[in-house]
């Protein structure tokens, strides 16, 4: 392990200040799902994945991840300048005329570590798929991994890619499914109900797992358990269930804070309770 529990913990704070700052900064973006995933993507780029800050677009050699719901670009971009991949102070660009760091992630203007642009729902499993079968053509053994939102899988496209990728044994592939019963409208049970995705997942011949999204030792415990079950003929899908806002009392498990940003005094209320240990940009 490069980092212990308590580290991890520690940049897992600093990467939710960073959202809340960068969103209340242009009083726009989407902070709920982003506060909800701070754990997953602080696992996933400073223990998980192998990757390179070095970034080179064809990843060869490397995990890849795609991530799928865009719109909660703010978590990614914090992750991925406090791992290396850029400059921290870019994250004060946030949202800005010319930055690179626009609301939907994107690739025209270059930024390192992003492969893809995101925020149509529906397609990154697709995309996430077709790396995955370019790897094995290419005889690499590296992993490919995606993240998706669960309202974001009532896009048909997500149901042609979860029967294909069994169908054609598409092992070397981990789903991760933002498992927080929220969407921009309300609950996903109201307003259009998912049922049992375990049971859908699995009759489609997928490995299915779980874990607390905002426990990080559950997190990397269910991440490197599905490193272990890849390369046996099944994708694996781990249906990771997260609080939206998790972290700030008062937008925890709201929809409201889907796609809106807190005014001076709710910052300044969520910065009392997220502590800084990396330094704010």
């Amino acid at each position: 392990m490069k980092h212990t529990i308590s580290e991890l913990e520690n940049i897992a704070s600093q990467v939710r200040r960073d959202v809340l700052r960068m969103v209340h900064a242009v009083q726009s973006g989407h902070p709920g799902g982003s506060l909800g995933c701070a754990d997953f993507f602080t696992a996933l780029y400073f223990e998980i994945l192998n990757h390179k800050p070095e970034f080179n677009m064809d990843g060869i050699g490397e995990d890849l991840f795609f991530l799928s719901n865009g719109h909660i670009s703010p978590v990614w971009y914090s992750v991925l300048a406090r791992s290396g991949y850029f400059e921290v102070s870019e994250l004060a660009t946030f949202r800005k005329i010319n930055s690179r760091l626009q609301g939907h992630p994107t690739t025209h203007e270059g930024l390192p570590g992003i492969r893809i642009a995101s925020g149509s729902l529906g397609q990154g499993t697709s995309v996430a798929i077709g790396a995955a079968l370019a790897k094995k053509l290419n005889h690499d053994k590296s992993l490919v991994y995606v993240l998706t939102g669960d309202g974001e899988l009532q896009e048909g496209q997500n149901w042609e890619a979860f029967m294909f990728a069994p169908h054609h044994e598409v092992d070397n592939l981990i789903l991760t499914v933002d498992y927080n019963g929220q969407q921009i409208d309300g609950p996903t049970e109201k307003i259009l109900s998912l049922k049992s995705l375990q049971n859908k997942f699995e009759a489609f011949g997928w490995q299915v797992i779980s874990c607390d999204g905002n426990n990080m030792e559950e997190v990397l415990k269910a991440m490197h358990y599905a490193k272990s079950l890849t390369g046996k003929g099944k994708p694996i899908v781990n249906l990771m269930s997260t609080q939206m806002g998790y972290g700030v009392d008062f937008m925890q498990g709201s929809n409201k804070w889907h796609g809106a940003a807190p005014n001076d005094e709710q910052l300044a209320n969520a910065l009392t309770q997220l502590k800084e240990t990396l330094g704010d940009y």
